[in-house]
């Protein structure tokens, strides 16, 4: 089983994402701490997430160690991460068309393309339009290292 972790600001643009073979406190810390470091990113004053004990406690490491500001709040409230579900729900569609995967490795592939091409069509690229399609393509050469036909 892997577990996929995603960061969406208040405006629905990708800050991170990461997948997992477990769903613990410590995955949940390290997740949160790489998305904290994004460039470009202001610090969060709310975080909502699911039921999922893990976050909670990562939330209260972080503040600790002083990665989280202590005023930040933690909310696992199911319904106030319908940003998430419905950015999420593109990729759950994707995915289900694949019927799974049959090792980690091409999960996290595909994953990453597919998190890319969601990040160009949402316009988070800078200075690459989104019906630049010429930019886009060297865009996704550049960063898998692709090399042209």
């Amino acid at each position: 089983m892997t577990y996929l972790y995603r960061a969406v600001d208040s405006t629905g643009a990708t800050i991170d994402f990461l997948l997992s073979a477990k769903r613990d406190a410590l995955t949940a810390k390290r997740f949160l701490q790489k998305a904290l470091r994004s460039p470009g990113n202001r610090r969060p004053r709310v975080i909502n997430v699911d039921r999922n004990p893990s976050y909670p406690k990562a939330i209260a490491e972080l503040k600790k160690a002083g990665d989280l500001s202590r005023r930040c709040r933690c909310r696992p409230v199911q319904y106030l991460n319908n940003i998430l579900e419905q950015d999420h729900r593109a990729i759950k569609r994707r995915l289900r068309a694949c019927q799974g995967f049959r090792s980690f490795r091409a999960a996290w592939r595909t994953l990453q393309g597919i998190e890319t091409m969601n990040m160009i069509r949402k316009g988070q690229v800078r200075y690459i339009g989104k019906n630049d399609i010429v930019n886009q393509a060297m865009f996704v050469e550049d960063v898998f290292g692709l090399t042209p036909r």
